[in-house]
């Protein structure tokens, strides 16, 4: 069985521009994820392919889901990736989106694959989403930082440069294979903070969605990501407030921040773990489900 299954052929897509984001290491937060997700709900996109996972998943760390349908008939749910279609017939182009978990196995098939879609559909442009962990205060607008194929877009865009080297994930290795293809590409990275990484952050996702509608000229109402954004950063200062030494450090990332001074001292930086659990006690403890 192939592992590109189509739904559907979709045809008479308008200069499309193919827009991704994996779940996993490139998704801190689930900001980038979110961000297409986002998209496409607010889009109405149609699903119209999806990846088989058997090639490129390992069941074991990426496990399917059991649930039951009428209370009765267990059906499994596959870590699939899925492609989704949304034409916006007021905007310059359509769009193609992919959203599933960062694959296990053969990267570099897999990013042929999505390739190969590309050219297919005739997308004019493709577009990896994802976020990263930083020592960057909740309170500050959200940096964006990328890279494109066309060194213009960047410039044009207002980007901070990518200065990343290191190890790189899915979104890194489908770049360069865009690049290799001699298609068009840009990678668009928000910067999360890392102390509330175990905390969805709507407000990177909206920092991306602002970002990717200038790149593709694809306008979305995101009024109720905006309403997310606000509540996420008002029960953050809530939890932060709650807690004198995590208060004092974000206030030293703040100033840090404001004087674009380098990173903190590591010995500065409290434990990951410790202050993610305390931020899901606290969100529990006024009603929430810490998710």
């Amino acid at each position: 069985m192939p592992p590109l299954l189509w739904d559907r052929r979709p045809d008479g897509l308008r200069a499309p521009a193919l827009v991704c984001a994996f779940k996993g290491w490139n998704d801190a937060a689930d900001a980038a994820s979110t961000a297409v997700s986002f998209v496409g709900s607010a889009l109405n996109a149609e699903r119209f392919a999806r990846i088989d996972p058997e090639e490129f998943f390992d069941f074991q760390n990426t496990r399917p889901r059991i649930r039951l349908t009428e209370g009765r008939t267990r059906e499994i749910t596959w870590p699939e990736v899925e492609i989704y279609e949304a034409r916006v017939p007021l905007a310059p182009r359509d769009l193609i989106l992919i959203v599933g978990s960062e694959p296990s196995y053969r990267w570099r098939g897999f990013c042929g694959l999505i390739v190969d879609l590309a050219e297919a559909m005739g997308a004019q442009l493709v577009v990896t989403l994802g976020a990263l962990l930083a020592d960057v205060p909740h309170t500050r607008p959200v940096s964006i930082t990328g890279l494109a194929s066309d060194a213009t877009l960047v410039d044009r865009l207002g980007l901070n440069s990518a200065t990343y080297e290191g190890p790189t994930g899915i979104t890194g290795v489908l770049h360069g294979a865009c690049a290799e293809a001699g298609l068009p590409s840009a990678s668009l990275w928000a910067t999360v903070p890392h102390y509330i990484a175990a905390t969805p952050n709507p407000k990177a996702s909206l920092a991306l969605v602002r970002k990717l509608e200038g790149l593709v000229g694809v306008s979305v109402d995101a009024a109720e990501l905006e309403g997310s954004a606000s509540e996420y950063e008002r029960q953050v200062n809530l939890a932060v407030q709650s807690d004198p030494d995590v208060q004092a450090f974000v206030e030293r990332l703040e100033q840090a921040a404001d004087d674009d001074e380098p990173n903190l001292d590591p010995g500065d930086v409290p434990s990951g773990d410790t202050i993610a659990r305390e931020f899901q006690r606290f969100l529990r403890q006024r009603g929430g489900d810490g998710d």
